[in-house]
């Protein structure tokens, strides 16, 4: 049977890179838009350069290498070196230089606004050649895993087991240590000896970092990145993670803002309301959010900046011990707002004293007021509405007008609600399941928001060459005329002493490592 011929090694053919790359090969897209930018005014920085030794790289190269890197699920900076040298999309991409893999990771490391900056500049682009609407967007959020194992996350309860853990093993070799020196035993003796010397040393670490949580103020630490935290990500599983946030706008599933947090979605929603409106300069649009958005002062906010607010109620959750009857709940009463009255199923009118309570949650508080009846005393139905023996008590909080606004429009427009789940979710699955970015690559909480920005870029362009096609793509770049004095763009880059404390923080992570000292939180926050 015949088979195909193959080229002789040894022949010299002459072809130049651009003759090896085709005409709608993507990269050539990577190019084009990088020409684009001019670099210094979205902020990025070069390392200071010395004044001997050889010439440093264009930041051009470093973010052509970056965006080709995630364009086709390369992170490592060691892998993107070596792909400049056996790739021929990258040979092309970068005129035939091979940066070194510390320059490109340093490049990724101290420009992450201007990363930040870069996604916005692209979003302006999108809103420019009309993919984006600013009629619908969903928010929602997704937590990516941290360099940070959730053995070096330490809380007050886990910093307790080990300190009882470690009082059980005193006590069990300080009687073994007393048997062993009656009956003599030297080596035993010495061998106890070596294990309490041992839990002292531990016992100090973890008094260290007992008291490194104390002065945080915050519930909990982590050692190895202390932008980190342990949240939850589905059912009862937590990682230690950042959370990421993702408003799409429904033309086109395409990402408008990105946030990169550390915490959960409860106090994420205004922020992100006001990233959109500042990458899209527009304030009037209808957001829309799952219930773990639904804070009644974050929907206040957000509908006071313009937005329209279609958040999922919460469940109501029954109090009462014996449990309140369906004729009898929260719901079923009416707020009357010229007087500032409850009025109840049974037409009995709850007032109130006008005194203002305040309650905490989760590091923010509200004020509310109660309102009661005497006529509870005499309702027949009491049993039905509650145990108390004073009576039902309702409370009003001060952002009761915008949450009963909010519920007003997710009743009304459920069915536009039920749309939300679609536009994150396929965002959230591609990179995620596809792409496989589901951790970051990067510690602090700076940088790591960097990083998610380039990963939203690179899915919005990937998106909106399978929307246009590549050559009426390529047209619109060509004619594009970016505007970056209305784009808000700001410069919060690392400062000079910033590579002096990245050496500090080295220094202080070598100690703690090889022999356990831990970090103060105070210092940590300065390196990041």
């Amino acid at each position: 049977m015949p088979l195909i011929t193959s080229k002789n090694r040894t022949q010299i053919e002459f072809k130049s890179l651009e003759d090896s790359i085709e005409l709608e090969n993507p990269v050539r897209f990577i190019d084009a838009f990088v020409e684009k930018l001019e670099l210094d005014k979205l902020y990025f920085v070069s390392k200071p350069v010395k004044t001997e030794g050889r010439p440093c790289f264009s930041n051009q190269l470093f973010l052509k290498v970056y965006i080709y890197g995630y364009f086709n699920g390369i992170r490592s900076s060691r892998k993107l070196e070596k792909e400049c040298t056996r790739n021929i999309e990258m040979q092309w991409l970068c005129n035939g230089l091979v940066p070194n893999y510390h320059s490109i990771a340093d490049f990724r490391k101290i420009n992450p606004q201007a990363l930040r900056n870069t996604f916005k500049l692209f979003v302006a682009f999108l809103k420019d050649i009309d993919l984006i609407s600013v009629q619908t967007i969903a928010i929602d959020g997704t937590k990516s895993r941290a360099h940070n194992s959730k053995k070096n996350n330490y809380n007050q309860k886990k910093i307790d087991r080990h300190f009882a853990y470690i009082e059980e093993k005193t006590n069990q070799y300080l009687k073994e240590l007393d048997e062993a020196d009656k009956s003599e035993q030297t080596e035993k003796v010495k061998n106890v000896s070596e294990k309490l010397e041992k839990l002292k040393t531990q016992k100090i670490k973890y008094e260290q970092l007992q008291e490194q949580l104390i002065t945080s103020g915050e519930a909990q630490i982590s050692t190895t990145d202390p932008d980190s935290r342990a949240l939850l990500i589905h059912g009862q599983v937590v990682e230690v993670a950042y959370n990421t946030q993702a408003a799409v706008d429904d033309k086109h599933k395409l990402v408008v803002a990105t946030q990169t947090l550390n915490r959960n979605d409860r106090n994420a929603l205004y922020n992100a309301v006001r990233e959109i409106q500042s990458n899209l300069n527009q304030k009037e649009f209808t957001v829309l959010a799952d219930k773990g958005y639904n804070n009644a002062k974050e929907i206040e906010d957000t509908q006071k900046a313009g937005a329209t607010t279609i958040v999922a109620q919460q469940e109501i959750v029954n109090s009462n011990a014996k449990g309140t009857t369906p004729d009898y709940l929260v719901t079923k009463f009416t707020y009357n707002k010229e007087d500032d009255t409850y009025t109840c199923p049974e037409n009995q009118t709850l007032r109130s004293t006008g005194t203002l309570h305040t309650k905490h949650r989760n590091y923010s508080s509200h004020k509310f007021k109660k309102y009661r009846t005497p006529a509870c005393k005499t309702c027949p139905v009491k049993h039905l509405c509650t145990v108390r023996l004073e009576g039902r008590e309702i409370e009003r909080g001060e952002f009761a007008e915008a949450l009963e606004l909010n519920n007003k429009n997710y009743k009304e427009q459920y069915a536009l609600y039920r749309k939300r789940q679609e536009l994150n979710e396929h965002v959230f699955g591609t990179i995620k399941r596809v792409w496989g970015y589901y951790y970051t690559n990067l510690k602090g909480l700076k940088k790591v928001n960097g990083e998610w920005s380039l990963i939203m870029t690179v899915y919005n362009m990937k998106r909106t060459m399978n929307i246009l096609g590549f050559d009426k793509l390529m047209q619109k770049i060509h004619a594009w005329k970016p505007q970056y004095k209305k784009n808000g763009f700001v410069n919060t880059q690392l400062t000079k002493t910033e590579p002096l404390r990245e050496a500090c923080f080295l220094k202080c992570s070598l100690l703690h490592n090889f022999f356990g000292i831990p970090i103060s939180h105070a210092n940590q926050s300065k390196f990041i």
